[in-house]
């Protein structure tokens, strides 16, 4: 029913991962470039570079997409977005396009860059608007990759995609302003939007796809209470609504069962054992589904 243009580079491996973790786990066929899923809703997958995405899912050679929101911006593609995807190659997935010059630069902030100065990016479209609506003409030169290294010796400035920032420290650059920020997008064509069939599909595959990464930063925690200790467990013990308390067979002790943050886990069980909660468990969870 559905063909689907998934991420080739550094989405590509995190993306087989959450389809799988989705339970639409993705084979690759003889080609390089094509996949399979064992899923009725999905007729055929292919693998493209992000920044293709966007415009094949507009002209309806793909009915849904996985690419990020800059690689949507740049194209111009008219498509829908369908939900936001929290992930990355690491992290959560949020990027920030930066403009960044050398650590020795007198430019402090993008107003500052000079009349014609050499801007190197894989955005010139994102990236002549913003220099355009500053009211500052510069050369903007498209580049295919390792954009940082041009800096200084090739070009002034560069504007690039970043999340930790720790490979522009690396190449002596600083960041001086954020053009824009960008998470990965499911995106769907809009034909194949208003199909009832199709769009029930894209529906299904979204719920099943943001239940893992709900998932992802949550865990399920379980323990033993006391009648006289209930009070104090549940005050100490946040929730997505409200735990679930069950009392124990042939005992005046209450099961508490209760979905956290993993984050906050490293504290929490310490507090739950001081306000008298026994037999803690925390397990993993494959889905969230609201």
């Amino acid at each position: 029913m559905l063909s689907i243009a998934l991420p080739k580079g550094s989405l590509e491996e995190q993306t087989f991962m959450l389809f799988a973790q989705a339970d639409l786990p993705i084979k690759k066929g003889r080609r390089q470039y094509n996949s399979i899923a064992d899923d009725p809703r999905i007729d055929k997958i292919k693998i493209l570079r992000p920044q293709e995405i966007p415009k094949y899912v507009e002209e309806g050679y793909f009915d849904l997409g996985i690419s990020g929101k800059d690689c949507i911006v740049e194209s111009g593609a008219n498509v829908i977005e369908v939900a936001d995807m929290p992930y990355a190659k690491t992290g959560t997935g949020k990027m920030k396009m930066i403009i960044a010059v050398p650590d020795d630069s007198i430019i402090e902030k993008p107003e500052d860059i000079l009349v014609n100065s050499r801007v190197t990016t894989e955005f010139p479209n994102i990236t002549k608007a913003y220099f355009d609506k500053l009211g500052i003409p510069v050369k903007v030169y498209y580049s295919y990759g390792a954009t940082e290294a041009k800096i200084p010796e090739i070009m002034d400035v560069v504007v690039d995609l970043t999340e930790t920032g720790e490979t522009l420290r690396r190449n002596q650059l600083k960041i001086i302003g954020t053009v824009m920020e960008s998470t990965t997008r499911l995106i769907a064509n809009k034909d194949s939007w208003e199909n009832e069939e199709k769009r029930k599909a894209i529906e299904e595959i979204k719920t099943l796809l943001l239940g893992v990464l709900e998932a992802r930063d949550r865990v399920l925690m379980s323990m033993n209470v006391s009648k006289d200790n209930l009070e104090g467990v549940i005050e100490a013990l946040p929730a997505m609504k409200r735990p679930t308390v069950n009392q124990l067979y042939n005992s005046d002790y209450l099961e508490v069962t209760t979905v956290v943050d993993k984050a906050n886990v490293n504290i929490l069980i310490p507090r739950l054992k001081e306000q008298g909660a026994e037999d803690i468990l925390e397990m993993d969870i494959a889905k969230i589904v609201r």
